[in-house]
C-alpha cells in the first residue's frame, strides 16, 4: 500500500496494528447518536417507492418473526 501513502513507518509499522481503531476508548453515546443520525439521513434521502419497499419488507419480516416465535 506504499502507493497510497501507507508505507511502513517506525519499527513496528502497520503490521502491529499501530493505526487500528484509533486506540482510544469508544464513546457509546456518540456511536449511538451517529447511528441514529445516519439512519435518519438515509431514510430522508430515499425516494418514495424505495421507502414503501422498506416499509413492506419490515412489516413482512415482523410478521414472520411473530409467527416463528
Amino acid at each position: 500500500m506504499v502507493e497510497y501513502g501507507n508505507g511502513i513507518s517506525g519499527v513496528a509499522g502497520q503490521v502491529a496494528g499501530s493505526h487500528g481503531s484509533g486506540g482510544g476508548p469508544v464513546d457509546m453515546g456518540a456511536s449511538l447518536g451517529q447511528f441514529v443520525t445516519n439512519s435518519v439521513h438515509t431514510l430522508s434521502t430515499m425516494p418514495p417507492a424505495e421507502l414503501l419497499g422498506v416499509f413492506v419488507v419490515t412489516i413482512v419480516g415482523l410478521l414472520l418473526l411473530k409467527r416463528a416465535f
